[in-house]
Protein backbone atom coordinates (compact mmCIF):
# COMPACT_ATOMS: atom_id res chain seq x y z
CA UNK A 1 0.00 0.00 0.00
CA UNK A 2 1.07 3.56 -0.65
CA UNK A 3 0.21 6.79 1.20
CA UNK A 4 1.11 10.43 0.69
CA UNK A 5 2.03 13.02 3.28
CA UNK A 6 -1.02 15.06 2.20
CA UNK A 7 -3.28 12.10 2.95
CA UNK A 8 -1.65 11.58 6.34
CA UNK A 9 -2.05 15.27 7.19
CA UNK A 10 -5.76 15.08 6.36
CA UNK A 11 -6.11 12.26 8.89
CA UNK A 12 -4.11 14.24 11.49
CA UNK A 13 -6.33 17.30 11.05
CA UNK A 14 -9.44 15.12 11.30
CA UNK A 15 -8.15 13.45 14.46
CA UNK A 16 -8.07 10.05 12.79
CA UNK A 17 -4.34 9.42 12.32
CA UNK A 18 -2.73 6.44 14.00
CA UNK A 19 0.56 7.49 15.61
CA UNK A 20 3.04 5.13 17.27
CA UNK A 21 6.37 5.84 18.87
CA UNK A 22 9.20 3.96 17.23
CA UNK A 23 9.42 1.61 20.23
CA UNK A 24 5.73 0.80 19.90
CA UNK A 25 6.29 0.14 16.21
CA UNK A 26 9.13 -2.28 16.87
CA UNK A 27 7.03 -4.18 19.41
CA UNK A 28 4.02 -4.35 17.08
CA UNK A 29 6.09 -5.58 14.15
CA UNK A 30 7.42 -8.38 16.35
CA UNK A 31 3.79 -9.39 17.05
CA UNK A 32 1.97 -8.85 13.76
CA UNK A 33 4.64 -8.36 11.10
CA UNK A 34 5.53 -5.54 8.75
CA UNK A 35 2.52 -5.78 6.42
CA UNK A 36 -0.13 -5.63 9.13
CA UNK A 37 1.72 -2.90 11.02
CA UNK A 38 1.88 -0.81 7.85
CA UNK A 39 -1.90 -1.01 7.50
CA UNK A 40 -2.40 0.17 11.06
CA UNK A 41 0.02 3.09 11.51
CA UNK A 42 0.29 6.46 9.75
CA UNK A 43 3.15 8.19 11.61
CA UNK A 44 6.11 6.88 13.62
CA UNK A 45 7.78 9.24 16.11
CA UNK A 46 11.46 9.04 17.00
CA UNK A 47 13.48 11.02 19.53
CA UNK A 48 16.77 11.74 21.21
CA UNK A 49 18.03 13.85 24.10
CA UNK A 50 21.80 14.18 23.97
CA UNK A 51 24.66 16.71 23.85
CA UNK A 52 24.77 18.52 20.52
CA UNK A 53 27.76 20.81 20.79
CA UNK A 54 27.61 22.22 17.26
CA UNK A 55 24.66 24.39 18.29
CA UNK A 56 24.06 28.04 19.00
CA UNK A 57 21.61 30.94 19.02
CA UNK A 58 21.09 33.86 16.67
CA UNK A 59 20.07 37.02 18.53
CA UNK A 60 19.21 40.51 17.33
CA UNK A 61 19.18 42.79 20.37
CA UNK A 62 17.79 45.85 18.58
CA UNK A 63 19.42 49.22 17.89
CA UNK A 64 20.51 51.55 20.65
CA UNK A 65 20.21 55.33 20.62
CA UNK A 66 22.69 56.50 19.44
CA UNK A 67 23.27 53.29 17.44
CA UNK A 68 26.21 50.95 17.88
CA UNK A 69 27.99 48.63 15.45
CA UNK A 70 28.98 45.79 17.77
CA UNK A 71 32.41 44.30 17.18
CA UNK A 72 32.98 42.58 20.54
CA UNK A 73 30.22 41.36 22.80
CA UNK A 74 29.73 39.27 25.93
CA UNK A 75 26.42 37.82 27.12
CA UNK A 76 26.67 36.91 30.80
CA UNK A 77 30.43 36.75 30.30
CA UNK A 78 30.26 34.47 27.23
CA UNK A 79 31.69 36.00 24.07
CA UNK A 80 29.21 36.10 21.18
CA UNK A 81 30.26 36.39 17.54
CA UNK A 82 29.44 39.82 16.11
CA UNK A 83 31.01 39.80 12.65
CA UNK A 84 27.90 40.38 10.56
CA UNK A 85 24.97 42.83 11.14
CA UNK A 86 25.47 45.74 13.53
CA UNK A 87 23.44 44.22 16.38
CA UNK A 88 23.20 40.61 15.16
CA UNK A 89 24.97 38.08 17.37
CA UNK A 90 25.69 34.35 17.34
CA UNK A 91 26.10 32.71 20.73
CA UNK A 92 27.84 29.34 20.44
CA UNK A 93 26.91 26.59 22.87
CA UNK A 94 30.54 25.62 23.57
CA UNK A 95 31.96 29.11 24.11
CA UNK A 96 33.35 29.38 27.64
CA UNK A 97 32.34 32.12 30.04
CA UNK A 98 35.16 34.55 30.76
CA UNK A 99 36.26 36.02 34.08
CA UNK A 100 36.76 39.71 33.30
CA UNK A 101 39.53 41.80 34.79
CA UNK A 102 38.17 45.30 35.43
CA UNK A 103 41.60 46.63 36.43
CA UNK A 104 43.38 45.44 33.30
CA UNK A 105 40.96 44.55 30.47
CA UNK A 106 43.89 43.97 28.10
CA UNK A 107 44.94 40.83 29.97
CA UNK A 108 44.25 37.43 28.48
CA UNK A 109 40.92 36.15 29.83
CA UNK A 110 40.61 33.31 32.28
CA UNK A 111 37.76 30.87 31.94
CA UNK A 112 34.91 30.26 34.33
CA UNK A 113 34.43 26.60 35.20
CA UNK A 114 31.09 24.92 34.58
CA UNK A 115 29.48 27.65 32.47
CA UNK A 116 29.30 28.51 28.80
CA UNK A 117 27.07 29.45 25.90
CA UNK A 118 24.74 26.48 26.38
CA UNK A 119 23.89 27.66 29.89
CA UNK A 120 23.14 31.22 28.68
CA UNK A 121 20.88 29.81 25.95
CA UNK A 122 19.06 27.73 28.57
CA UNK A 123 18.63 30.81 30.80
CA UNK A 124 17.20 32.88 27.96
CA UNK A 125 14.76 30.12 27.01
CA UNK A 126 13.73 29.92 30.67
CA UNK A 127 12.83 33.64 30.56
CA UNK A 128 15.71 34.82 32.70
CA UNK A 129 17.43 38.20 32.28
CA UNK A 130 21.09 38.19 31.22
CA UNK A 131 23.73 40.92 31.04
CA UNK A 132 25.07 42.23 27.70
CA UNK A 133 28.35 44.15 27.38
CA UNK A 134 29.31 45.40 23.92
CA UNK A 135 32.18 47.33 22.32
CA UNK A 136 31.45 49.08 19.05
CA UNK A 137 33.32 50.21 15.96
CA UNK A 138 32.68 53.95 15.77
CA UNK A 139 31.50 55.10 12.33
CA UNK A 140 29.33 57.92 11.03
CA UNK A 141 26.37 55.54 10.96
CA UNK A 142 27.15 54.02 14.35
CA UNK A 143 28.73 56.63 16.65
CA UNK A 144 28.38 54.72 19.93
CA UNK A 145 31.57 53.15 21.29
CA UNK A 146 30.21 50.87 24.03
CA UNK A 147 27.00 49.67 25.57
CA UNK A 148 25.79 47.67 28.57
CA UNK A 149 22.28 46.46 29.23
CA UNK A 150 20.16 43.51 30.27
CA UNK A 151 18.10 41.43 27.86
CA UNK A 152 15.59 38.60 27.99
CA UNK A 153 13.93 36.55 25.29
CA UNK A 154 10.99 39.01 25.37
CA UNK A 155 13.04 42.21 24.94
CA UNK A 156 15.00 41.31 21.81
CA UNK A 157 13.88 41.16 18.20
CA UNK A 158 14.96 37.64 17.20
CA UNK A 159 16.05 34.64 19.22
CA UNK A 160 16.32 31.32 17.43
CA UNK A 161 18.60 28.31 17.50
CA UNK A 162 20.63 27.68 14.37
CA UNK A 163 22.58 24.47 14.82
CA UNK A 164 25.14 23.52 12.15
CA UNK A 165 25.43 19.89 13.25
CA UNK A 166 22.79 17.90 15.12
CA UNK A 167 21.45 14.34 15.01
CA UNK A 168 24.51 12.26 14.23
CA UNK A 169 23.21 9.14 12.52
CA UNK A 170 25.65 7.08 14.56
CA UNK A 171 28.71 7.78 16.67
CA UNK A 172 31.59 6.07 18.44
CA UNK A 173 32.19 4.32 21.76
CA UNK A 174 35.07 5.92 23.65
CA UNK A 175 37.60 3.99 25.76
CA UNK A 176 41.02 4.79 27.14
CA UNK A 177 43.83 2.24 26.89
CA UNK A 178 46.39 4.63 28.39
CA UNK A 179 47.65 5.12 31.93
CA UNK A 180 45.89 8.36 32.97
CA UNK A 181 42.31 9.62 32.99
CA UNK A 182 41.31 11.49 29.82
CA UNK A 183 38.73 14.27 29.82
CA UNK A 184 36.88 14.14 26.51
CA UNK A 185 33.69 15.24 24.77
CA UNK A 186 32.27 11.91 25.93
CA UNK A 187 33.16 12.72 29.53
CA UNK A 188 35.97 11.21 31.63
CA UNK A 189 37.50 8.01 30.27
CA UNK A 190 39.27 5.98 32.94
CA UNK A 191 42.74 4.49 32.22
CA UNK A 192 43.43 0.86 31.38
CA UNK A 193 39.98 0.42 29.82
CA UNK A 194 38.33 1.42 33.07
CA UNK A 195 35.05 2.46 31.42
CA UNK A 196 33.38 3.07 28.06
CA UNK A 197 30.93 5.78 26.97
CA UNK A 198 28.62 5.85 23.96
CA UNK A 199 26.57 8.76 22.68
CA UNK A 200 23.76 7.69 20.35
CA UNK A 201 20.57 6.26 21.94
CA UNK A 202 20.45 3.49 19.35
CA UNK A 203 17.29 2.05 17.82
CA UNK A 204 15.04 4.93 18.96
CA UNK A 205 17.34 7.56 17.43
CA UNK A 206 15.82 9.41 14.43
CA UNK A 207 18.34 8.77 11.67
CA UNK A 208 18.86 5.08 12.38
CA UNK A 209 15.21 4.62 11.40
CA UNK A 210 15.57 6.42 8.06
CA UNK A 211 19.07 5.22 7.16
CA UNK A 212 19.13 6.56 3.60
CA UNK A 213 17.27 9.79 4.45
CA UNK A 214 14.40 8.87 2.14
CA UNK A 215 11.85 10.64 4.38
CA UNK A 216 13.90 13.40 6.02
CA UNK A 217 15.06 16.33 3.90
CA UNK A 218 15.36 20.09 3.71
CA UNK A 219 12.16 21.54 5.15
CA UNK A 220 11.22 18.57 7.33
CA UNK A 221 9.38 19.81 10.44
CA UNK A 222 10.70 18.40 13.72
CA UNK A 223 10.28 18.63 17.47
CA UNK A 224 13.18 20.82 18.59
CA UNK A 225 13.81 21.76 22.19
CA UNK A 226 10.12 21.56 23.06
CA UNK A 227 9.12 23.76 20.11
CA UNK A 228 8.89 23.42 16.35
CA UNK A 229 12.04 23.34 14.26
CA UNK A 230 13.05 22.53 10.70
CA UNK A 231 15.81 20.71 8.87
CA UNK A 232 17.67 23.39 6.91
CA UNK A 233 20.26 21.21 5.20
CA UNK A 234 23.03 18.69 5.73
CA UNK A 235 25.01 19.16 8.89
CA UNK A 236 28.72 19.78 9.12
CA UNK A 237 30.80 16.60 8.86
CA UNK A 238 27.89 14.97 7.00
CA UNK A 239 29.33 11.67 5.76
CA UNK A 240 26.63 9.46 4.21
CA UNK A 241 29.28 7.32 2.48
CA UNK A 242 30.24 5.67 5.77
CA UNK A 243 30.54 1.86 5.58
CA UNK A 244 27.16 0.22 6.18
CA UNK A 245 25.70 -3.09 7.26
CA UNK A 246 23.37 -5.03 4.94
CA UNK A 247 20.41 -3.26 6.64
CA UNK A 248 21.88 0.08 5.37
CA UNK A 249 22.70 1.39 8.85
CA UNK A 250 26.21 2.89 9.19
CA UNK A 251 28.95 1.37 11.34
CA UNK A 252 30.09 4.78 12.63
CA UNK A 253 29.52 8.54 12.30
CA UNK A 254 27.60 9.16 9.09
CA UNK A 255 24.79 11.57 8.16
CA UNK A 256 24.18 14.76 10.16
CA UNK A 257 21.56 17.51 9.89
CA UNK A 258 21.53 21.28 10.39
CA UNK A 259 18.46 22.45 12.32
CA UNK A 260 16.83 25.75 13.21
CA UNK A 261 13.88 26.70 15.38
CA UNK A 262 12.30 29.63 17.21
CA UNK A 263 13.80 29.54 20.70
CA UNK A 264 10.87 31.49 22.13
CA UNK A 265 8.71 28.40 21.57
CA UNK A 266 11.18 26.14 23.33
CA UNK A 267 11.11 24.76 26.85
CA UNK A 268 14.12 24.45 29.13
CA UNK A 269 13.03 20.89 29.92
CA UNK A 270 14.41 20.06 26.47
CA UNK A 271 17.28 22.60 26.21
CA UNK A 272 19.89 22.31 28.93
CA UNK A 273 23.37 23.72 29.25
CA UNK A 274 25.88 21.11 30.36
CA UNK A 275 29.57 20.99 31.18
CA UNK A 276 32.19 18.27 30.66
CA UNK A 277 34.87 18.43 33.33
CA UNK A 278 38.20 19.71 31.94
CA UNK A 279 36.71 19.72 28.44
CA UNK A 280 34.11 22.46 28.25
CA UNK A 281 30.43 23.41 27.93
CA UNK A 282 27.85 22.03 25.55
CA UNK A 283 24.09 21.87 25.07
CA UNK A 284 21.73 18.97 25.77
CA UNK A 285 18.92 19.13 23.23
CA UNK A 286 15.77 17.12 22.68
CA UNK A 287 14.95 16.48 19.01
CA UNK A 288 12.12 14.35 17.67
CA UNK A 289 11.50 13.47 14.03
CA UNK A 290 8.16 12.15 12.71
CA UNK A 291 8.39 9.55 9.97
CA UNK A 292 5.39 9.27 7.62
CA UNK A 293 4.41 5.69 6.84
CA UNK A 294 4.25 5.92 3.06
CA UNK A 295 4.78 2.22 2.40
CA UNK A 296 6.00 -1.06 3.88
CA UNK A 297 9.65 -0.11 3.39
CA UNK A 298 9.28 2.66 5.99
CA UNK A 299 8.01 0.19 8.57
CA UNK A 300 10.67 -2.37 7.67
CA UNK A 301 13.39 0.23 8.23
CA UNK A 302 11.87 1.38 11.52
CA UNK A 303 11.70 -2.18 12.81
CA UNK A 304 15.50 -2.27 13.18
CA UNK A 305 16.58 -3.39 16.66
CA UNK A 306 19.55 -2.56 18.88
CA UNK A 307 20.93 -6.03 18.13
CA UNK A 308 21.16 -4.99 14.45
CA UNK A 309 23.00 -1.69 15.00
CA UNK A 310 26.73 -1.33 15.73
CA UNK A 311 29.24 1.32 16.76
CA UNK A 312 33.07 1.27 16.76
CA UNK A 313 35.06 1.19 20.01
CA UNK A 314 37.75 3.88 19.72
CA UNK A 315 40.85 4.28 21.92
CA UNK A 316 41.24 7.94 22.92
CA UNK A 317 44.68 7.38 24.47
CA UNK A 318 46.35 7.76 21.07
CA UNK A 319 46.66 11.55 20.46
CA UNK A 320 46.18 11.34 16.71
CA UNK A 321 43.44 12.19 14.23
CA UNK A 322 43.12 8.51 13.32
CA UNK A 323 42.85 6.36 16.45
CA UNK A 324 42.93 2.60 16.72
CA UNK A 325 39.69 0.73 17.28
CA UNK A 326 38.77 -2.43 19.15
CA UNK A 327 36.17 -3.46 16.58
CA UNK A 328 32.40 -3.09 16.58
CA UNK A 329 29.82 -3.67 19.31
CA UNK A 330 26.05 -3.74 19.02
CA UNK A 331 23.80 -1.26 20.78
CA UNK A 332 22.18 -4.20 22.56
CA UNK A 333 25.58 -4.98 24.07
CA UNK A 334 26.10 -1.32 24.97
CA UNK A 335 22.71 -1.07 26.68
CA UNK A 336 23.46 -4.19 28.73
CA UNK A 337 25.91 -2.09 30.76
CA UNK A 338 29.04 -4.09 29.91
CA UNK A 339 31.06 -4.81 26.79
CA UNK A 340 34.19 -6.84 26.18
CA UNK A 341 37.19 -4.85 24.96
CA UNK A 342 40.49 -6.57 24.22
CA UNK A 343 39.35 -9.54 26.32
CA UNK A 344 38.39 -7.37 29.30
CA UNK A 345 34.88 -6.77 30.65
CA UNK A 346 34.32 -3.00 30.64
CA UNK A 347 31.41 -1.13 32.22
CA UNK A 348 29.65 1.17 29.77
CA UNK A 349 27.22 4.09 30.10
CA UNK A 350 25.28 6.28 27.64
CA UNK A 351 25.90 9.98 27.18
CA UNK A 352 22.37 10.41 25.80
CA UNK A 353 19.45 10.07 28.19
CA UNK A 354 17.52 7.01 27.02
CA UNK A 355 14.42 7.79 29.17
CA UNK A 356 14.25 11.39 27.98
CA UNK A 357 14.80 10.30 24.38
CA UNK A 358 11.70 8.12 24.79
CA UNK A 359 9.82 11.09 26.26
CA UNK A 360 10.64 13.21 23.21
CA UNK A 361 9.04 10.59 20.93
CA UNK A 362 6.04 10.36 23.25
CA UNK A 363 5.53 14.13 23.41
CA UNK A 364 5.76 14.45 19.64
CA UNK A 365 3.19 11.65 19.35
CA UNK A 366 0.88 13.58 21.69
CA UNK A 367 1.21 16.73 19.56
CA UNK A 368 0.26 14.82 16.41
CA UNK A 369 -2.61 13.00 18.13
CA UNK A 370 -3.97 16.40 19.22
CA UNK A 371 -3.73 17.79 15.68
CA UNK A 372 -1.14 20.38 16.80
CA UNK A 373 1.65 19.12 14.54
CA UNK A 374 1.43 18.15 10.89
CA UNK A 375 4.07 16.76 8.56
CA UNK A 376 5.92 18.58 5.80
CA UNK A 377 7.09 17.52 2.36
CA UNK A 378 10.86 18.05 2.03
CA UNK A 379 11.67 20.68 -0.59
CA UNK A 380 14.96 18.92 -1.44
CA UNK A 381 16.82 15.78 -0.47
CA UNK A 382 19.88 15.72 1.77
CA UNK A 383 23.00 14.83 -0.22
CA UNK A 384 23.70 11.10 -0.17
CA UNK A 385 27.10 11.20 -1.89
CA UNK A 386 29.00 13.68 0.25
CA UNK A 387 32.61 12.75 0.96
CA UNK A 388 34.26 13.65 4.24
CA UNK A 389 37.68 15.30 4.32
CA UNK A 390 39.71 13.58 5.64
CA UNK A 391 37.69 10.47 4.88
CA UNK A 392 39.46 8.36 7.50
CA UNK A 393 39.03 10.85 10.35
CA UNK A 394 37.37 8.27 12.61
CA UNK A 395 39.93 5.56 11.95
CA UNK A 396 37.28 3.04 11.02
CA UNK A 397 39.38 0.64 9.00
CA UNK A 398 37.18 -2.23 10.10
CA UNK A 399 36.36 -5.32 8.10
CA UNK A 400 32.68 -6.15 7.88
CA UNK A 401 33.36 -9.81 7.14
Amino acid sequence: MERTIAEINEKIEAGKASVWTVEELKARVADIGVTQATKQVDVITTGTFEPMESSGAILNIGHTDPPIKIRRCWIDGVMAYSGFGAVDLYLGATQLAEVSDAEDPSREPTWKENRGGGHVIEDLIAGKTVQVRAIGQVTDCYPRASFETQISRDTINQFYLFNPRNLYQNFIVGVNGGDRTLFTYLGPLQPQLGNAVYSNPGAISPLFNDPNLDLIGIGTRVFMGGGVGYVVGEGTQHFPLQKRLPNDTPIGPAATLALMGDARQMNRNWVRGCYFHHYGPSLMLGVGVPLPVLNETVVERCAVRDEELVAPVVDFSIPRRVRPTFGLVSYAQLKSGKITVDGKSVRVAPLASIPRSRQVAEELKAWIDAGEFTLTEPVAKIASDRTFVPQDVWGLQISLD
